[in-house]
């Protein structure tokens, strides 16, 4: 098992250091080599410059990338603000709770200012996740660039976006229409060691609480009592994925061996036998899940990707051109 993840791991070092063209053909690490060779700095600067202000944007970016990918691929569609004649994706109920929309276009407008009209908020999107997580300790990842923009943005396609309340078997069925496996299911899952949840999305597991138990029997019968207690102030108010919500590690898996997950297709996780494997052995090898997530969120940032003639460049990321 070593073996095989060094041997991963020395390939993947590999393809990133020759700048290796990964999925997409148009996409590659160096696309903007020429035409704007600054713009990595200039995402990751104003990336650290928010989370220093406020550490809870480095789930809220990650979110973005992946609610992003998950409908209609990673086109950044998902900042495209809402018209008179159309409901656009981020007013849909599963996205009213995304944040860092500011951070997006802070970094936008100060390539725009060098580069003008040049680097996609797509990429923008996928490279503030990436700088997001390795602020909060996870792993370094590099990422292939030169998406382009989608046109796109309705309500309705949210309807591909996982919900809280889901089992193993629609999550694996879910994930398996974007072509991920049950391995690659926990690993992206993994992101909820960043973050809280509001009580909105898990007040399914409390709907019959009382002193002594949860309607859930997956939920520990203590952490009920406190998460009734917390959202006694209403549906908006948040509680953290696990201990440690500002770090990037395995305290999320640990969390679930303990049955202390938060939502219910947190916990169904651990309590599905397809998966249950999987969450122990990241529990236990932090170096394991890094390089997983690693590559697992690579592979979701060439979801359904656009190439010239699909998209655009932006100049504003909440509007088309």
């Amino acid at each position: 098992m070593v073996a095989s993840y060094g041997a991963k791991l020395l390939l993947l070092i590999a393809l990133l250091r020759c700048g290796a063209k990964l999925g997409a053909d148009a996409l590659s690490m160096d696309y903007y080599m020429m035409s704007c060779p600054f713009m990595d700095q200039m995402v990751r600067s104003t990336v650290y410059q928010a989370l220093r202000r406020d550490p809870t944007l480095a789930a809220a970016l990650l979110r973005l990338h992946f609610h992003d990918c998950f409908v209609q691929g990673c086109d950044a569609s998902v900042l495209i603000d809402s018209t008179e004649d159309n409901t656009a994706e981020k007013d849909s109920p599963a996205n009213l709770s995304l944040r860092g929309y500011e951070v997006i276009d802070r970094a936008k407008q100060l390539i725009e200012d060098q580069c003008p009209g040049v680097v996609s908020c797509a990429d923008i999107v996928a490279m503030a996740a990436r700088d997001a997580v390795f602020w909060a300790g996870g792993p370094f990842y590099e990422i292939p660039k030169g998406r382009k923009d989608g046109r796109r943005s309705k309500i309705e396609d949210t309807v591909n976006l996982p919900a809280p309340t889901l089992n193993v078997t629609v999550l694996v069925k879910m994930f398996g229409q974007h072509g991920f496996d049950a391995q690659e299911l926990v690993a992206l899952s993994g992101a909820h060691t960043l973050g809280a949840a509001s009580c909105a999305s898990f007040k399914n597991r409390l709907s019959n609480f009382d002193s002594d138990n949860g309607v859930d029997p997956t939920l520990d019968t203590d952490m009920a009592r406190t998460l009734w207690r917390a959202c006694t102030a209403g549906d908006g108010s948040r509680v953290p994925f696990d201990r440690s919500s500002y770090t990037f590690d395995s305290g999320y898996f640990n969390a679930l061996r303990r049955g202390l997950g938060l939502l219910s297709s947190d916990q169904a996780l651990f309590a599905d036998p397809r998966t249950r494997p999987v969450v122990n052995a990241y529990a236990m090898n932090d170096a394991m899940f890094f390089l997983d997530f690693q590559q697992a969120i690579l592979k979701m940032g060439l979801l359904d990707v656009k190439e010239a003639g699909r998209g655009e460049v932006r100049r504003d990321c909440r509007r088309v051109n």
